[in-house]
């Protein structure tokens, strides 16, 4: 008793100067590890990089409980007693995986940008000439969505969830092994005799193949393919979040070179300004000070030009790393587009509707979610049961040569069948049960979430375009008239019209040019956001 009081002291203390060796290693090292947890970038949903979790959470439809694997799954049976018709192995080693089924897997729709409003540097002016043609090789936006989907990188790596959701379907239609177990019984620690009775040894050779009567793997596999579906559309949801993405950095390199535009027409403006104003001076009809306060406003307006040239190579250098171009690369590139609308008004507010309600991806992960719930329900009943084991045992020898009589051989054929008296999984099936009303309601709640972004968007766009109209029709004709006016009046030496009230009526015009631009940007946005609420191509 001491002895075996003494070996339960020593593994106590062995496991209490493990257990603290553990614990302060942990300690010391968690302030590092911690630090760069915390760094993983967002893009990867919190996904440890190299590993093979999911870019983001759980898909639509397929929670399953937070225990990660259902109690209806086979456990090990080992055999506790004698007897040839019970497998003394576990059932665990015959299975294909370790848990029910492969995990859900999701993918992450990127984030989307934020919408930038129209940079606005120096003095601008509304060209006279019409936006010039695009020049040869120039990208545009349909060519431009083409180099997104086969080059950006984000894309390529969330694309490669879906086939491997493909091979969790391989791996839930995996079929259980047989088990081949051989045992020896009966060894005497001293020779068996007529006065020490007993045995005789026993040597056996048998083989379990499990029988799955409740259709589990058929569930699994039919839960697998129904993720794939979720996986394909969230997929679909991601390119139209990048696309998105795509349209908010085209639009900004458009205005940027429309920004450019104006600017450089603006200096040109200010050169005629400045002749006007000189030759004024040579007849004693315009100040020293008149021509020095002119040619300043001249070089704020170079400044603002240096500063939109760089602004829009900045642009352009943003939109090439969503094509995966180097950046020096990327500056040299032409855009050809424009940010006027020159299409036709979209369909009514409930076409609209009814096609994000049918194309729009999310919805449609969404409504695949709904029957994988219903798989996993059918999954969860199917789980009720573990597997039965039919037993065949080829070759039983049993030695009879310590009482001098001759050994025998034998066979046998057995059948283990688990009692579900407790393990029913009662949980998981009421689990499933409610699942599959949760995804009923989360598709609800995205349908009229889409049906509200898509009224707002339609009216963004109606509003815009009633704007941009009335500004470019009405209120930049009248501001450039009385800018034109005054420069005539100061041009031919009018005694009451000066220097400043000319530049007075030119920074009136100047932020007329200026809401323009951005209300054109900001409709040629409310343009392309239509497509992305709908998810379909409306306009280019």
């Amino acid at each position: 008793m001491t002895t075996r009081n003494g070996w339960r002291i020593c593994a106590v203390a062995v496991l209490f100067v493990a257990t603290h060796a553990a614990t302060s290693e942990r300690a010391w090292s968690q302030g590092v590890v911690g630090e760069v947890e915390q760094m993983l970038p967002q893009a990867l949903g919190g996904a440890t990089p190299g590993s093979q979790e999911s870019r983001l959470g759980t898909a639509p439809g397929t929670d399953q409980g937070p225990f990660g694997v259902q109690p209806g799954r086979d456990q090990p049976l080992m055999g506790a007693g004698g007897g040839t018709a019970i497998p003394r192995v576990p059932a665990s080693i015959s299975a294909p995986d370790a848990g029910p089924t492969p995990r859900p897997r999701a993918i992450g729709a990127p984030e989307a940008l934020p919408v930038p409003r129209a940079q606005l540097y120096g003095s601008l002016a509304l060209p006279d000439e019409e936006e010039a043609a695009p020049l040869p090789g120039a990208m545009g936006l349909d060519e431009a969505i083409n180099r997104l989907l086969a080059e950006n990188l984000d894309l390529r790596s969330k694309s490669l969830e879906i086939p491997q959701a493909r091979a969790d379907v391989l791996t839930a239609s995996l079929r259980s092994n047989p088990i081949l177990f051989a045992d020896s019984q009966l060894i005497p620690y001293q020779p068996y005799s007529n006065q020490r009775t007993g045995g005789p040894v026993q040597y056996d050779v048998n083989i379990s193949h499990p029988v799955d009567f409740s259709h589990k793997r058929r569930a699994r596999t039919e839960y697998a393919a129904r993720v794939v579906n979720v996986v394909e559309a969230q997929y679909q949801d991601a390119v139209r979040i990048e696309i998105n993405n795509l349209y908010t950095a085209y639009v900004d390199v458009l205005s940027a070179q429309q920004i450019a535009r104006y600017a450089k027409a603006s200096v040109e403006g200010f050169d005629r300004l400045i002749r006007a104003t000189q030759l004024l001076y040579e007849k004693d009809l315009a100040t020293r000070a008149d021509v020095s306060q002119v040619r300043s406003q001249q070089e704020i307006a170079q400044v603002g030009l240096i500063d939109s040239d760089e602004n829009l190579r900045r642009a352009k250098r943003t939109l090439g790393v969503m094509l995966n171009i180097p950046p020096d690369q990327a500056e040299g590139l032409e855009f050809a587009g424009s940010i006027e609308d020159r299409t036709e008004p979209p369909p009514s507010v409930d076409e609209l509707v009814h096609m994000a309600l049918t194309c729009r991806p999310d919805v449609v992960s969404f409504r695949m979610g709904v029957h994988a719930a219903e798989a996993g329900f059918k999954m969860a009943v199917a789980n009720r049961y573990q597997d039965a084991y039919v037993l065949y045992q080829p070759y039983t020898f049993q030695d009879n040569s310590p009482f001098g009589t001759k050994s025998a051989h034998s066979w046998a054929l057995g059948l283990t069948v688990p009692m579900p008296v407790y393990n029913r999984n009662q949980g998981n099936i009421e689990r499933s049960r409610i699942n599959i009303e949760q995804s009923k309601i989360e598709l609800a709640n995205i349908e009229r979430r889409v049906q509200n972004e898509v009224v707002q968007a339609a009216r963004e766009y109606a509003v815009t375009r009633n704007i941009v109209q009335k500004i470019r029709t009405e209120v930049i004709p009248s501001s450039e008239q009385t800018k034109n006016d005054r420069f005539a009046l100061f041009q031919s030496g009018e005694p009451n019209t000066t220097v400043v009230s000319y530049l007075e009526a030119q920074r009136a015009y100047n932020d007329n040019v200026k809401a323009y631009l951005d209300t054109a940007v900001r409709h040629r946005r409310s343009m392309l956001n239509l497509n992305t609420v709908v998810g379909r191509r409306l306009v280019p």
